[in-house]
C-alpha cells in the first residue's frame, strides 16, 4: 500500500522553510480536547459519589497551563537524555550547538519525557493548592489518550516512527515525493511495506484506552478511589507500548539493548510497575471520604 502524499504542513499556512505542521496541531488539539474533557468530569456530580471534584474549573485552567509547559519541557529534554545523547551521528551536533536543544520545530519530542514533565508540573501545582498528588493525577489521566491519539496520527502524516517490515495486505510504503522532498531525495524507510505502528499506537493508546478509563471513571467509580485511575492508565499504556515496541521499528543508531528490548521498552517498565502498584494501593480499600478542602 503506497503512503499517502501528506505535507506535513498545513495548506495554505506554508512559507519556505517556515509553516504550522500537522505535529504542532495535534498538541493544540490535544491539549485543548483534554482540558474541556476534564472540565466535563469536574461538572458530573455523579462520578465524585457525592463528594466534591479533585478542582474547580477556574483551577483546571490554570492547570492547563502548568501541564503545557510539563509537556513542552518534558519532552524535548527527554528527547535529548533518551535519545540525542545515545545517537552518535546526534551527540556529536548537540556538543557543538546546544541551541539545537530548542530547535523543536526540527522534531523531536519524547513521550516518556512529557509524562515526567507533566508529573513534575503536577506535583508543583498541587503543593501550591494543597491538593493530593493522585487526586490530581486520577483528573488528568483520562484526558491523555486524546493527545496521544492526535499525536500518533500527526507521527503517521509525517511519516515517521514507521513499523517494521511485514508482508501483511495492510503494510504501508512509507516513501513518495513530499518524504523525498524533505529528506534529500531518498527514502529513510526504504521502498519495502512497513507496519504502520502509528495507526496501531493511536488505536491501542488513543482509542482503547480512553474507552477504559472511561469505563472506570463512568461505570465503575474509581474517582473515588485514590490513584486507581492513574495506574490504570500506567499500566495500560506500559502494556501497549511494550506490545506495539515489537512491531515498531527501533529508533535508529541506538546502542544493541540486552534481550532484544527497545529504549521504548525499558522507559515503559517503570510506568507498568508503578501502575500495577498504584491499581493494587487504590482498589484495596473501598472509597474513603475525601479529606481535602473543598475546591474554590
Amino acid at each position: 500500500m503506497p503512503f499517502p502524499d501528506f505535507d506535513p504542513y498545513l495548506p495554505f499556512l506554508h512559507w519556505g522553510d517556515f509553516g504550522v505542521r500537522w505535529y504542532a496541531l495535534a498538541y493544540v488539539a490535544g491539549i485543548l480536547l483534554g482540558w474541556r474533557y476534564a472540565i466535563r468530569l469536574v461538572r458530573n456530580a455523579k462520578l465524585w459519589g457525592g463528594q466534591p471534584p479533585t478542582l474547580s474549573e477556574v483551577q483546571i485552567d490554570d492547570l492547563v497551563l502548568w501541564i503545557t509547559l510539563g509537556v513542552i519541557l518534558g519532552g524535548r529534554i527527554g528527547y535529548v537524555l533518551f535519545y540525542m545523547l545515545l545517537d552518535p551521528s546526534q551527540r556529536g551536533e548537540l556538543f557543538s550547538n546546544p541551541l539545537v536543544i530548542l530547535q523543536i520545530w526540527h522534531g523531536g519530542m519524547s513521550f516518556h519525557g512529557g509524562l515526567i514533565g507533566v508529573a513534575v508540573a503536577m506535583a508543583l501545582f498541587a503543593r501550591a493548592n494543597g491538593i493530593g498528588i493522585r487526586k490530581l493525577a486520577d483528573l488528568v489521566a483520562p484526558a491523555v489518550p486524546i493527545g496521544l491519539f492526535f499525536g500518533r496520527i500527526a507521527n503517521f502524516i509525517n511519516g515517521e516512527l514507521w513499523g517494521r517490515g511485514t508482508d501483511a495486505p495492510w503494510g504501508v510504503i512509507f516513501c513518495n515525493d513530499t518524504i523525498r522532498k524533505y529528506n534529500q531525495g531518498g527514502c529513510p524507510a526504504g521502498i519495502f511495506p512497513r507496519h504502520p505502528s502509528q495507526i496501531y499506537e493511536a488505536l491501542l493508546e488513543g482509542v482503547v484506552l480512553f474507552v477504559l478509563l472511561r469505563v472506570a471513571t463512568h461505570r465503575l467509580g474509581w474517582l473515588q478511589r485514590n490513584g486507581a485511575i492513574t495506574g490504570l492508565f500506567l499500566t495500560g499504556y506500559g502494556l501497549a507500548r511494550i506490545a506495539l515496541e515489537n512491531v515498531r521499528s527501533p529508533d535508529a543508531n541506538m546502542p544493541e539493548f540486552p534481550l532484544g528490548l527497545t529504549m521504548g521498552m525499558m522507559l515503559s517498565l517503570p510506568m507498568l510497575l508503578a501502575g500495577l502498584w498504584l491499581l493494587w494501593q487504590g482498589l484495596k480499600n473501598p472509597p474513603q471520604p475525601v479529606l481535602d478542602t473543598p475546591a474554590a
